[in-house]
């Protein structure tokens, strides 16, 4: 191994090493209690490191949320996978949300978090927090075009499973995803009975035509 490769194979563990700390610590205290100091005690990572890898604060959180915006979606897809009827995939999510929040360190949605604290002043992760939020929605829009329901029920599960997750957040509890969950059938249902009477008519009407 050359010269060039170990030291980017050295800068590339660094880096994970910072992710991890800063990872454990923004989410569990807060992004701005945490200072670089803190991540360096926590990562084994010299400041001077840290600074090379990441030359701004701003830098390292806009990593953190976009590598755990990778695992988090990863998480849920496997999750959804297990199940074939479109449906019940549907309804999977609001389960795996129930899972997420039954976590022992769950501490509410990350996105939202640094949106709370960092959204009025940071671009960089104003756009890390609508990028993951938009694609959980056009992944939740997915899930529905797959059981060919109408699209105007995607913002629907949107808004009941983001309500779930800043109201898990606050209560520390699972059952904003059952209830979110539960909400979800009603509307599935509901969409699926207007699609068989549309379907229904206008057989009754071709009909009579």
């Amino acid at each position: 191994m050359d010269s060039t490769s170990a030291r980017e194979q050295a800068l590339a563990a660094a880096r994970e090493q910072a992710l991890d700390a800063a990872e454990e610590l923004f989410y569990a205290r807060g992004i701005q209690t945490v200072g670089m100091d803190d991540i360096r005690g926590a990562s084994g990572v010299s400041l001077k490191r840290l600074y090379q890898l990441f030359p701004a604060k701003e830098l390292l959180v806009e990593a953190y949320l976009e590598r755990r915006d990778v695992r988090w979606r990863q998480r849920l897809a496997e999750y959804v996978d297990g199940y074939e009827e479109p449906g019940r995939r549907i309804l999977a999510v609001f389960e795996w949300l129930g899972q997420w929040f039954a976590e022992p360190g769950f501490r509410g949605c990350a996105w939202i978090n640094s949106y709370g604290e960092l959204g009025a002043t940071s671009p960089r992760v104003v756009a890390q927090v609508r990028g993951h939020k938009g694609a959980f929605k056009d992944y939740l829009g997915g899930l529905v075009a797959a059981a060919g329901l109408p699209g105007v029920l995607t913002d629907q599960l949107f808004l009941l499973a983001e309500g779930a997750m800043v109201t898990a957040g606050i209560t520390r509890s699972t059952e904003p995803a059952e209830q979110a969950g539960e909400a979800a059938r009603v509307l599935v249902e509901t969409q699926r009975r207007q699609g068989l009477s549309g379907g229904n008519r206008s057989q009754g009407t071709g009909g009579a035509s």
